[in-house]
């Protein structure tokens, strides 16, 4: 299947690096311009230069998707550059690795701000200048549905963001419809990232995750990408208010 998003710009957040980053190469390989959109603009810059180094184009910006005021601002820059805004992927996010016990007020306001509300942030600004025709992805991941612990501690305001996400997606894509704008989202698995801040394609992490993977490898960013790229796609223009698990089978048992 030959996927193009010729002629259309893409604003992705947390760009800068791991998921976003694959999305971002793999979005502008199919044809889109990139609003390559991170918390840390040398990030963004990163990726933009190896956007451009395969013959894409966009621009690198810097926002916080906590902050309206921000997102509205990479929003606006992105329309005067590029011309348009006509996909976005809420890809941004965070999780720290506290159990219920340590677990503070301001550590749980962080992550779910991050996660979940920047998502309904950049959704409701950049609906509001996106075309019909347009389409949203959302990044949840397989812990939205289960939780992954190999300790007996799991991160309870990451799943939880992360569910609040799966319902956000379906509100998400039954008030944009009206204007022509489908709402997806994909759950990843496992993906070789630094995320979490450790090495997940070890021994020990590989012997743990195999008991629930039935694809005999962890993910990299490119499998995200690629459905990200489909569901973006008037491929997928029959696809609405779902999410897709990208797990090598974790979900299935």
């Amino acid at each position: 299947m030959i996927i193009s998003h010729a002629g259309k710009v893409a604003f992705i957040t947390g760009a800068g690096s791991g998921i976003g980053r694959g999305i971002a190469l793999r979005l502008a390989s199919d044809g889109a311009s990139i609003a390559v959109v991170d918390l840390k603009l040398e990030l963004a810059q990163e990726t933009l230069a190896l956007v451009q180094a395969q013959g894409g184009s966009g621009v690198a910006l810097a926002a916080d998707v906590r902050s309206r005021e921000q997102v509205q601002a990479a929003v606006d820059d992105t329309v005067a550059q590029l011309g348009s805004l006509d996909l976005l992927v809420n890809n941004a996010g965070v999780v720290t690795m506290t159990s219920l016990a340590d677990l503070t007020d301001d550590e749980w306001d962080f992550v779910v701000d991050v996660n979940l509300k920047g998502q309904f942030i950049a959704a409701q600004i950049a609906s509001r200048v996106m075309p019909s025709g347009g389409a949203i992805v959302n990044l949840a991941t397989v812990e939205s549905e289960v939780v992954v612990s190999s300790s007996g501690n799991c991160q309870p305001h990451y799943n939880a963001s992360k569910g609040g996400v799966t319902m956000l997606t379906k509100a998400l894509a039954v008030e944009l419809a009206q204007k022509g704008i489908r709402v997806n989202a994909v759950a990843p698995g496992p993906v070789n990232t630094r995320f979490t801040g450790g090495d997940i394609t070890g021994p020990e992490a590989m012997a743990f995750m195999s008991q629930r993977l039935l694809v005999p490898r962890v993910g990299e960013p490119e499998d995200i990408a690629n459905a990200v790229s489909f569901l973006l796609s008037d491929a997928a223009s029959f696809i609405v208010g779902v999410q897709l698990p990208v797990d090598g089978g974790w979900l299935t048992r």
